[in-house]
């Protein structure tokens, strides 16, 4: 391998990771990831400091093939099909008015101000013509990973969300169908000179069916290292080098078929990989497997992406075009606005959706900047400044969509963020979900060390009150039900019942509530491990708390018969700072008996390693040991 390409590798890749660590400094100033990474990627390249040369640039091609591909499949991965059913028909109306009204509006208005536009003024009318259309296209792609994080972000469920959701991912697949199309046409007009008659039309449809076809095989082949037990570093390989042989085929396939069709066969890599990433999701077993698999690989392959192509673009033309970028820009939320309108309309949907349903769909991201880079290569004469009024108006739709997205999130009413815990009203109370032997020994547990327990019982039927411990009954785990135990001042509720039920309990408070601990008995199912990670509730996993106990009798045989309350004269405590006397104190200040051991402070989910001159706050969690006289004199100096 020739050493300059080496060195030329391992530039590029010390300018990814310096581009990382910059975005990462632009995130914090609420500028979008991808901003900090392209702006990394212009410093490096011709435009400023020429660490990555211009001329250099076709030989680094090969990585934009490579973050292509995973683009594609994660794109594919986000459409399924059983998640988008229930919303079917406003999906249906919202892609359709989405994606026929921004593509046509926009191609109509770019090609009639075509003058406007700088390096479109002197081309001919065809070019033009092909030019608007690549726009228009462009206009249409969507950022699901955006939208996904907004969601995430905002614990966002309903039928307006998943509405947006689903016209998100879908509308990304179509539009590679469509620029699949275009882009074929854009070709044959512009580098053959030739006419869109029937043979043209013939090898176009053979080409798609092709694609398709091969983006099914693909998906097999897949199958195959996802279903073997290789580790993930190694499937995460596979992924790539497979994506990455979809690009190289359909070079080869491009090469050699002109020889024995007197044509090329320009099968499209983008709808094959995406084909194959929704083969995948759809219709085998890997799906979560491979869902993961590319969350792990996608960070660093956008890193490589997003910098590289900065770097191939012109400071000095992105100034120049900014203001036709922002027209264009305004543009297509018009076109946006009005295909709402027209989704919501058809629908029949919620008339509270008519005037903020395209705010959803203003953020794009990795597709749209993909198809960019195709365009920008294949055409060079003017798409370099195509790609780059493109990049300044993904630049200014990252700023402005999640923002919009969150607002109609809210204005519908959708947005579920955890409530603030409780003010504590001086009695330690436990909510026990789930009559059975475990929960009666826990809550006389609790109760011997002066909390207020109470179990909640999901039954038609009254039940006794065991050993004088209060049973509360429910009909069923609804939102109703759980306000009527008054659960606003609870300090922890543990959930004793099936995963399902745990989770849905967890769900509603975390939701509806809010409080302090909530702590669920995991009893084994996969598909809810995760969801009580979302929550971030304590997880108490039976089938390891075993060993887990045992290796620390081993190891610290004290400590635990303290924890485990088997030293009846010691014991160990959380104890919330509320005290306001307390805040901004030292420990060393505070003057704790001298049988008792401040093992730990929590600050903001933080744990702070502890020693005489840590300054306590208000609301730091002091774990302690000591004897029980001492802990329950301290708990009252900081909790009053």
């Amino acid at each position: 391998m020739d050493y300059k390409f080496i060195i030329l590798l391992i530039g590029f890749a010390i300018v990814a990771i310096a581009g990382n660590q910059i975005a990462k400094v632009f995130q914090k100033l609420k500028f979008p990831l991808i901003t900090g990474l392209i702006i990394t990627g212009i410093i490096a390249g011709s435009s400023l400091l020429k660490f990555i040369p211009a001329k250099t640039l076709p030989e680094l091609s090969f990585l934009n093939d490579l973050a292509l591909a995973i683009i594609a499949f994660s794109a594919g991965s986000e459409l399924y099909l059983k998640e988008l059913r229930s919303r079917i028909n406003s999906i249906k109306w919202m892609t359709i008015g989405q994606l026929t009204i921004t593509f046509i509006v926009s191609s109509i208005v770019i090609f009639y101000a075509s003058d406007y536009i700088p390096f479109m003024k002197e081309l001919s009318s065809n070019v033009k013509m092909i030019i608007a259309v690549l726009f228009g296209v462009i206009f249409v792609a969507r950022s699901p990973s955006s939208a996904i994080a907004v969601i995430n972000e905002l614990r966002a469920n309903g039928p307006f969300t998943k509405t947006s959701m689903g016209v998100t991912v879908v509308k990304d697949v179509l539009v590679i169908v469509l620029f699949a199309i275009c882009f074929a046409v854009a070709k044959a007009v512009i580098n053959e000179g030739g006419e869109l008659g029937f043979t043209f039309l013939l090898f176009l449809l053979i080409e798609l069916v092709l694609s398709f076809a091969l983006g099914i095989v693909l998906g097999k082949i897949l199958q195959v290292p996802l279903s073997l037990k290789f580790s993930e570093p190694i499937k995460g390989l596979f992924i790539i080098g497979l994506g990455f042989g979809a690009y190289v085929f359909a070079t080869f396939v491009r090469e050699h078929t002109e020889v024995f069709f007197n044509h090329e066969i320009i099968l499209e890599p983008l709808l094959i990989c995406i084909i194959a990433s929704f083969y995948i999701t759809n219709y085998t077993k890997n799906r979560i497997e491979f869902i993961n698999l590319l969350e792990k690989i996608s960070p660093t392959i956008y890193i490589i992406f997003f910098t590289l192509t900065g770097a191939s673009l012109s400071l000095q033309t992105l100034v120049e075009v900014f203001w036709i970028a922002l027209a264009l820009f305004v543009l297509r939320l018009i076109t946006m606005v009005l295909g709402g309108i027209f989704g919501v309309v058809a629908a029949k949907d919620d008339k509270r959706y008519t005037f903020i349903s395209w705010m959803p769909y203003v953020t794009q991201a990795g597709v749209a900047l993909g198809l960019t880079t195709i365009i920008a290569a294949e055409f060079p004469e003017w798409g370099y400044e195509f790609q780059t009024i493109i990049i300044a108006i993904i630049v200014i739709n990252q700023l402005i969509g999640p923002p919009l997205f969150k607002y109609a999130i809210n204005l519908v009413g959708e947005s579920h963020l955890k409530h603030k815990t409780p003010e504590y009203d001086g009695v330690r109370d436990a909510v026990i979900f789930g009559l059975e032997s475990q929960a009666i020994a826990l809550a006389g547990s609790l109760k011997s060390h002066g909390w207020t327990p109470k179990i909640v019982a999901v039954t038609n039927e009254k039940v006794d009150n065991p050993n004088d411990i209060p049973v509360v009954c429910i009909r069923d785990i609804s939102l109703k039900s759980i306000e009527s135990l008054h659960l606003a001042n609870a300090e922890a509720i543990v959930c004793l019942m099936s995963d399902k039920e745990n989770f849905d309990i967890s769900e509603l408070v975390y939701e509806h509530v809010g409080t302090k601990d909530i702590i669920v008995r995991y009893n084994g199912s996969r598909h809810f491990l995760e969801k009580f990670k979302e929550l971030g509730v304590r997880i108490m996993d039976p089938s390891s708390a075993m060993i887990n106990l045992l290796d620390h009798f081993v190891r610290s045989p004290n400590a635990t018969s303290i924890l485990l309350g088997l030293d009846t004269t010691q014991d160990s405590i959380d104890v919330e700072i509320r005290n306001k006397d307390i805040h901004g104190m030292t420990l060393r200040d505070l003057r704790f008996p001298t049988d008792v051991i401040v093992l730990s402070v929590v600050r903001k989910e933080q744990v702070i390693i502890s020693h005489g001159y840590t300054r306590l706050r208000l609301g730091d969690i002091v774990t302690l040991v000591g004897t029980f006289e001492s802990l329950e004199n301290i708990r009252f100096k900081l909790e009053s």
